[in-house]
């Protein structure tokens, strides 16, 4: 699928770039149109937000193109581990608006069109900043979660084309990032657990920047230009409902029930393998923290709870070291404590808290295994 796409693409950008000489801007007509794009929700991960693009439709010209810099090539060298480390290339491409549509069509996407009311000089100065983008080595960029993405990209190329900042974010400015992120997740429970917890500190902060393609458009429909309202009002091309697919692991019923049987086993055993997976999802916790260049990765507090020092609990549980193990069960109860204090007022408390409440039986478990018994004389 993916392959086909990229030839279509390709094909589109060859088409463009023989149209308008190897590079050379082309006037566009009175008649063009310029318009921001949205494309609704889908259910791979790397659609979960949903799209942003910029399309031009010029019929003088036979032109009706769009613009898209949410590209990346799954082919790339290493990707799992550039996209881990957050120095995967992403670029911009150009395809046929009739292709991209048939492609949102297929996915079941909704995309919505917002023409720009901007004036002529405006129009032509947008669609050269593009095309000069496009056909440079410009057209990569080093993507980010929230600082740099499709959406971002997106009102940096318009507010550079008007001059001046005018598309800024409305709305939702007095939540943070990660309650703006959270409900995206519904119905999709392990990848919302799994960024609820590898997130640290950067997503905590206020979402006043525009990152996502819904926070774009209902932005675009508060903004004014030049005394008038910066875009018309939006047009719908395709409507879909989004389906989120059942699954019968994918649930928090599987993830209450693994909670519930550490809980409920009452095994030493099993308490060894519930402590040894918090451990080791904390080691990767720091490690990506260090080698990535995600800031959202960085200074993650949810290694209170998944603390890499768990491994020298266990490790002094099975050398059969009670006064140690009993000190390092105390203190990771104080981790506990400090953790969901700290959680509180967080998007993910509510999701983690039954993670919290099980580590809690586990540990004083442990603490109460290798306290140290005192001698009763009679």
């Amino acid at each position: 699928m993916k392959n086909v796409i990229f030839k279509k693409a390709l094909f589109s950008l060859l088409l463009l770039l023989s149209f308008i000489g190897f590079g050379q801007n082309v006037p566009l007509s009175k008649e063009a149109n310029i318009s921001v794009i949205t494309c609704g929700l889908g259910n791979e991960s790397y659609t979960y937000f949903g799209h942003t693009a910029i399309r031009v439709a010029d019929p003088v010209n036979n032109l009706d193109v769009v613009y898209n810099y949410g590209n990346f090539d799954f082919s790339t060298p290493n990707f799992v581990a550039k996209f881990a480390k957050g120095d995967l290339q992403y670029f911009v491409s150009v395809r046929s608006f009739s292709d991209f549509i048939n492609d949102y069509t297929s996915e079941k996407r909704s995309v919505f069109e917002q023409k720009l009311l901007i004036p002529q000089d405006s129009k032509q100065k947008l669609f050269d900043n593009l095309n000069s983008t496009v056909f440079s080595e410009d057209r990569y960029y080093t993507y980010k979660f929230i600082d740099k993405n499709c959406t971002s990209m997106v009102v940096d190329v318009i507010n550079k084309s008007l001059n001046e900042n005018i598309i800024t974010k409305k709305g939702d400015t007095d939540k943070t990032y990660r309650s703006i992120l959270f409900p995206y997740f519904d119905g999709h429970f392990y990848d919302q657990l799994g960024t609820s917890i590898i997130f640290g500190t950067k997503v905590d902060q206020l979402g006043t920047k525009i990152f996502l393609p819904f926070e774009l458009k209902n932005s675009l429909e508060k903004t004014s230009f030049q005394n008038h309202p910066l875009v018309a009002k939006s047009t719908t091309f395709l409507n879909f409902e989004k389906e989120t697919p059942g699954s019968w692991w994918n649930n928090v019923y599987t993830y209450l029930f693994i909670l519930l049987f550490v809980v409920l086993a009452h095994n030493k055993i099993v308490d060894k393998i519930y402590l040894l997976i918090l451990s080791l999802v904390g080691i990767f916790f720091v490690a990506v923290g260090f080698y990535s260049l995600h800031q959202e990765l960085a200074m993650n507090y949810n290694v209170l709870l998944f603390s890499p020092l768990l491994l020298i609990l266990i490790l002094f549980s099975i050398l059969k070291n009670k006064r140690w193990t009993y000190r390092f069960a105390v203190l990771h109860l104080l981790f506990l404590i400090v953790y969901t204090i700290f959680l509180i007022n967080k998007a993910h408390f509510w999701i983690v808290l039954p993670m919290i409440i099980t580590s809690g039986f586990v540990l004083v478990r442990v603490a109460i295994r290798n306290k140290k018994r005192i001698p009763i004389i009679i």
